[in-house]
């Protein structure tokens, strides 16, 4: 599996997304996925569970410069202080003295963007992130977030699969040399029960979400971090050894629908580009 180079990160093009993977479940799904291959790890504060995956990481006992966390800070989080003690509080709860990435989780419109990136960028700066980054910030944010920040911002975590339309925001994130990290990105299983995936799938020996994979870390910049709770499913998402067709990738890209997006919580999202 390759990775996704973005101003000195090397971010592995799969992860395992940890969101509602809680208490022993979460323990051992981290643990079953870095003794099998994966990488790369992505939590956040609002999820629940650091603590849950800094034990899966102690008990795979793989080497920490071999593998990829990525945690997030809530919004709640955002003023000067309180963000750098919250990420105090994520690496104790991983158990690690720095995390590879650190992400802004949403937008937060009622304070200044200036004193968040400040107190990100204090992170990076004290070592407690190797790298910052946003998450579901659209290319309006992206722009202002670049204008206030003194570090790169190596990364965008946004919702993409094969039904979103993710241009406007691949553009920029590609301008600026970042990396997209798609969550989602099986777009919560409609991945398979769609006929075109599960056709190209048959082609292949594969499933739906194998395809949905490829399609999308085929795509430059592009990592994803698909959640799943079934240790066969965890190793099933790294069973990417195969190639799709330039007429299968444009077949998969044409499912994108103007409704396609499933999560757009009121006073956290912000007005999403148009395609």
């Amino acid at each position: 599996m390759h990775d996704v180079l973005a101003h000195g990160a090397r971010i592995p093009a799969i992860g395992l997304g940890t969101f509602r993977l809680k208490d022993d479940h979460a323990r051992q799904m981290v643990e079953h996925a870095l003794r099998h291959g994966y990488r790369h790890v992505d939590t956040a504060q609002m999820y629940g569970n650091e603590a849950e995956v800094g034990d899966g990481i102690a008990a795979a006992g793989v080497p920490r410069d071999s593998f990829f966390v990525t945690t997030k800070v809530w919004p709640d989080n955002f003023a000067e202080g309180t963000l750098q003690n919250s990420v105090e509080e994520s690496l104790r709860k991983l158990r690690l003295s720095a995390v590879d990435l650190v992400l802004l989780h949403w937008p937060r419109f009622d304070r200044p963007m200036k004193e968040t990136l400040k107190a990100l960028n204090q992170v990076k700066q004290r070592g407690l992130a190797r790298h910052i980054g946003v998450s579901n910030f659209n290319v309006a944010l992206l722009r202002e977030a670049w204008s206030l920040t003194d570090e790169p911002l190596v990364c965008n975590q946004v919702e993409y699969h094969p039904y979103l339309d993710q241009a406007p925001v691949l553009k920029e994130v590609r301008a600026r040399g970042m990396a997209l990290t798609a969550y989602q990105p099986l777009s919560l299983g409609k991945v398979f029960e769609d006929d075109v995936l599960v056709g190209i799938a048959k082609k292949h020996g594969k499933t739906a979400g194998q395809v949905t994979l490829r399609w999308l870390i085929d795509q430059p910049s592009v990592a994803a971090i698909p959640k799943t709770g079934t240790p066969a499913r965890a190793e099933e998402n790294l069973a990417l050894d195969f190639t799709l067709s330039p007429q299968e990738q444009q077949a998969i890209t044409a499912l994108h629908r103007p409704n396609g997006r499933n999560l757009n919580p009121a006073r956290l999202a912000p007005a999403w580009d148009k395609a």
